[in-house]
């Protein structure tokens, strides 16, 4: 009898009306997959395979919006999920929550972290402190009334490819000789199915990402650290004899186990790619060529994609694999996919008027600038890579982007390139005219007619958590509050010399130390400012947004250990809006 290896995943969910979800599962066989609800709504799909693994999404249609109903999974007519396991004992029926955009001001809850480290098996230590999803699995778990996310954003370093477990490890050494490149790092396919095994088949994290719909975005431990830094980086790690095999295995496994089920089930019939894998007894081979192309040309393919809850809209961009490396005209996404985002923010808002007409600041008479509500009240843009770091921080990178593409010469390019990889120097700083581009989208997209009450910019990557906000010059600030907010890790840890130098990035012995590396690297000052005004906060942690209207609060929760078990703490809380 077939049997369910992973999942299930509930991935898409419509907040349109419309009675639909997408449930992903792997299983150990090929089979007739199939997920039927309490209330009578149902999906099913052949299961696909890829090197010898078998998956399917499950197109779930005829849920009644308004309404959470329980489901099963069954594969070729027998029911895997609930399993029989006593390890999900505990746990109530995973269950499908449909939306309401019916409902007057329905209440939406994004949660969103990143940098997640396999936790240890049940029952053995946890150098780093409770998992984050764990607790908050746990605790939903224990406490059916509690208010729970009704979408969970996984901001990037879902699995650590170059930091494997012992345990992994172990997998790896009866595969191949560990002395060989790449050693304790995944090399294939087969290998980063198991970094998936461990990181989601644990049962508190398997039960919660059951019941509550994720978006996922890759960062550079999807692949290796620091993916995608320079042009100098990706010649060096593709001279080595296992690069090649690394970044194929690492985008196809990402495509399978993550990207899919960000799409839609409109999106995902009309993806050619989908279909293609479908056509094939085995889908290696289209998958294959489809990572080969991308790797090659990245701007062939889109990682980025958006959503939108109710009247909240996301866009998730991938800020690693859209990259333009060369120092002539390097940018942290290419021309089409800035575009792409352009595009996304401003669909269906109207044109902005002259500045001295800013629709939301005059009155209800004032003119033809003057038009109805926007598409959506709050704007979520999420990007695996803070947009604002703490100001010495900003400016040491954008002094070495300078120092890099030649302003002060070959010998400090070559000091530059050093220490961007040392340093791990390669945020939306380090892309200056990436990042001036994307501020002056920001401050366009929260002004004007019908401008969202709220901008915020949601990422992880740096270990810690906190919340920044800029100043635009008089007569160029948006109208809406805009907001940096940056929550990692959700289950990893940060040495105590990096907590240092996050604080004392925001000092203003570090801004003036800044401002001298700017000059010396002859670099204009940013018209915008910004301060810290929450934070730096170190745990596992996951921060989470609730937007009601044209309301948003947020509030920051860590794991915490208590008496031989974990639980959240609520560390932070506060209206984003008046």
């Amino acid at each position: 009898m077939t049997g369910l290896r992973l999942g299930p995943l509930l991935r898409y969910v419509d907040f349109d009306g419309g009675g639909t979800a997408s449930v992903w599962v792997e299983s150990d066989g090929p089979a007739e997959a199939e997920v039927r609800c309490a209330d009578g709504a149902y999906g099913a799909s052949r299961t696909f395979q890829v090197a010898g693994h078998h998956y399917a999404l499950v197109q779930v249609t005829g849920l009644t919006p308004g309404t959470a109903t329980a489901y099963d999974v069954l594969l070729d007519g027998h029911r895997v999920w609930p399993p029989e396991d006593p390890a999900f004992a505990a746990f109530p029926p995973s269950v499908i929550r449909s939306p309401d955009p019916a409902a007057e001001a329905e209440e939406i809850r994004v949660s969103f972290g990143s940098c997640r480290w396999a936790s240890p098996a049940q029952g053995e230590p946890d150098p780093i402190g409770p998992d984050a999803l764990g607790t908050l699995a746990r605790h939903l778990a224990a406490d059916p009334a509690a208010a729970r996310p009704d979408v969970l954003l996984l901001l990037g370093d879902q699995v650590y490819a170059d930091e494997t477990s012992e345990a992994t490890r172990a997998r790896l050494a009866e595969r191949r000789d560990p002395a060989e490149p790449p050693g304790a790092e995944v090399a294939d396919y087969e290998e980063y199915t198991y970094l998936y095994d461990e990181s989601w088949g644990d049962p508190d994290v398997r039960w919660l990402l059951s019941t509550v719909p994720s978006c996922m975005i890759f960062d550079d431990h999807d692949l290796v650290d620091d993916w995608n830094t320079s042009a100098a980086w990706l010649a060096d790690m593709r001279a080595t004899p296992w690069w090649h095999e690394r970044v194929l295995s690492g985008l196809m496994s990402y495509w399978v186990y993550q990207h899919l089920g960000n799409l839609s089930p409109a999106e995902v019939a009309a993806d050619p790619l989908y279909a293609a894998v479908r056509a094939e007894p085995d889908g290696t081979a289209p998958l294959r060529r489809f990572a080969a192309e991308a790797d090659r040309d990245p701007a062939c393919v889109r990682w980025s994609y958006r959503r939108d809850f109710g009247r909240t809209r996301l866009l998730m961009v991938d800020s690693r694999g859209a990259r333009v490396l060369e120092e002539s005209r390097r940018a942290m996404l290419d021309e089409s996919e800035e575009q792409w985002v352009r595009d996304q923010i401003m669909d269906g808002r109207a044109a902005a008027g002259p500045p001295e007409d800013r629709g939301a600041r005059l009155p209800a008479d004032a003119g033809p600038y003057v038009t109805e509500p926007g598409p959506y009240d709050h704007l979520l843009i999420g990007t695996s890579l803070p947009w604002l770091l703490p100001p010495f921080i900003h400016d040491v990178e954008s002094w070495d982007a300078a120092l890099c593409r030649g302003e002060r010469g070959p010998r400090w390019a070559r000091f530059g390139e050093k220490l961007r990889r040392a340093a791990d120097l390669e945020h939306w700083a380090a892309f200056p005219a990436s990042f001036e581009r994307l501020s002056a989208l920001i401050a366009e997209a929260g002004r004007g007619p019908g401008a969202p009450a709220t901008v915020s910019v949601l990422s992880g990557d740096v270990h810690h958590a906190y919340v920044a906000e800029p100043a635009w010059p008089a007569g160029t600030a948006p109208d809406a509050r805009v907001l940096q907010l940056t929550c990692s890790p959700v289950h990893n840890s940060v040495p105590g010399w990096i907590k240092l130098g996050f604080r004392l990035g925001w000092s203003r012995a570090a801004r003036r130390l800044g401002r001298s590396l700017t000059r010396h690297g002859r670099i204009d000052a940013s018209p915008m400012t910004w301060r810290k005004t929450g934070g730096p906060w170190f745990a596992n942690q996951l921060m989470t947004l609730t937007l009601r209207a044209r309301s948003a609060t947020l509030t920051l929760a860590q794991a915490q250990a208590r008496e031989g078990t974990a639980e959240l703490t609520t560390t932070e809380q506060r209206a984003l809006t008046g």
